[in-house]
């Protein structure tokens, strides 16, 4: 009898217990599951229903730290409140050193968070990285905008040489950005351009008026010139196909292919005219990039646009209101080459480094939509799932860079984070600075294929 009294109690305390968990686990739930109309909750259902867990752990290691690092856990959260399994999250700022020690080391962590698809792609060639698997490729083609140059992107060759598919890339960022003031256009009258030869127009225009089109720095301490080289891939996708850029990024065409030179000179004929740049062209070497832009928000403006990426209003004037008092455009396509809508861009791509039952079932969770839309209605995420509602976006500004990488035809990883490090932070870098003083296009290219050449 006291037996039974016994287990009957401890029956209680443990249900007791368990309910208590459970609703400390659903407490740290961001959005309460099905109280906000904005989020795919059935997608949050059926995964639940399909995946039980319980008991089991997950390591997982990434770059992000501070704010970031509560991000990602509020999405983690969702993925342990549907499988009872527990995600142990940790980020460095080291991570790309930390990595390829643990992976070498035999000590990886279940799955692991690369913000360099280069860095993934070395390790997947030393047999450190387990292929996702071609249904994952499948779903990413079609539930991905420009679903291939996704699948391009997480698909490295293994050790054997043979490529497979390693990497999920999650959270997305947009390069392909043209800042400016709306009421300063209003003022004068400008449009915003639709295609490229309407920007170059609108730039003649502007300059026509007296006045300066654009903003331009490339000053950031040891990594002075880095946005020059987002200005070159952004023309190398509106002048070349997306096949020519990947085999620029590799090395299978030299640096000084004439492809390559003439995308350099695009981005020469804004920042070498000294009628088109706050400054002339002798200050853009100078300016730092984070200070570039506050020309767009002087009185009167010292210039009209400012290119660069969606990070850059973290630089803007206390208290810039994006939608009134600062706002962008797509950077145009030429009408008359047959190039679509490519977006240039970074992001981050999710790899598993040590197999487990938990780490498969966190890469089916990435597929889900709410698993986008948690992070989407809070800050600094884009995604090019098709499958999630635009209005979880925190605000408009989000939602429309959103709808940029939705609508897009390609999409390409910024370049110089795919090159080795010694060219795309190292000569790239430094050759535009040679560039824009002065030196041939020609000339700078060269220097930089003599400097991979030297690589090999």
């Amino acid at each position: 009898m006291k037996t039974s009294m016994l287990i009957g109690a401890l029956a209680l305390a443990l249900a007791g217990t368990t309910a208590a968990v459970t609703a400390a686990q659903a407490a740290d739930l961001k959005f309460a599951p099905g109280e906000d109309a904005r989020f795919n909750w059935q997608s949050f259902e059926d995964f639940k229903a399909a995946n039980d867990l319980s008991g089991q752990e997950m390591s997982l290691f990434g770059p992000w730290l501070s704010a970031d690092k509560d991000l990602i856990e509020s999405v983690t959260a969702y993925f342990e409140e549907a499988t009872g399994a527990k995600v142990n999250y940790s980020g460095s700022d080291s991570f790309e050193q930390q990595i390829v020690i643990d992976t070498q080391a035999g000590s990886a962590p279940n799955v692991a968070v690369f913000p360099q698809p280069g860095l993934a792609a070395d390790l997947a060639s030393k047999g450190l990285l387990v292929p996702l698997g071609s249904d994952t490729a499948d779903w990413m083609k079609d539930n991905y905008a420009a679903g291939q140059s996704w699948v391009d992107l997480g698909t490295y060759e293994n050790q054997d040489g043979t490529k497979a598919f390693f990497a999920f890339p999650y959270k997305a960022d947009v390069k392909s950005l043209v800042w400016y003031v709306p009421e300063n256009f209003e003022d004068a009258g400008y449009q915003v351009p639709q295609t490229m030869e309407e920007l170059k127009a609108l730039s003649e225009q502007i300059v026509a008026d007296g006045e300066t089109p654009w903003c331009i720095g490339l000053g950031s301490g040891g990594a002075t010139g880095w946005p020059a080289t987002d200005w070159v891939e952004d023309m190398m996708l509106r002048t070349q196909s997306p096949e020519v850029y990947d085999q620029w990024v590799t090395n299978e065409i030299p640096f000084n292919d004439e492809r390559i030179v003439a995308a350099i000179e695009e981005f020469g004929a804004f920042a070498r005219n000294d009628d088109y740049v706050d400054g002339g062209a002798g200050a853009v070497a100078s300016t730092d990039f984070r200070d570039s832009p506050k020309g767009l928000f002087a009185v009167p403006p010292k210039c009209y646009m400012h290119r660069q990426a969606s990070f850059i209003p973290s630089f803007f004037p206390e208290g810039t209101q994006l939608g009134r008092d600062a706002d962008f455009f797509y950077l145009p396509a030429y009408a008359d080459r047959d190039l679509g809508k490519p977006v240039l861009g970074a992001g981050t791509v999710f790899a598993i480094t040590k197999e487990s039952e938990v780490a498969r079932a966190f890469i089916e969770f990435l597929k889900t939509p709410i698993a986008h839309e948690i992070w989407m209605a809070q800050a600094g995420f884009l995604t090019p799932h098709k499958g999630v509602n635009p209005e979880a976006y925190a605000n408009d500004a989000l939602r429309k860079q959103g709808e940029i990488l939705t609508s897009a035809t390609t999409f390409r990883f910024d370049g110089s984070d795919l090159m080795p490090g010694k060219i795309g932070a190292g000569a790239f870098w430094t050759g535009m600075i040679d560039y824009v003083g002065g030196k041939s296009a020609g000339d700078v290219a060269g220097d930089i294929q003599k400097e991979w050449d030297a690589i090999k």
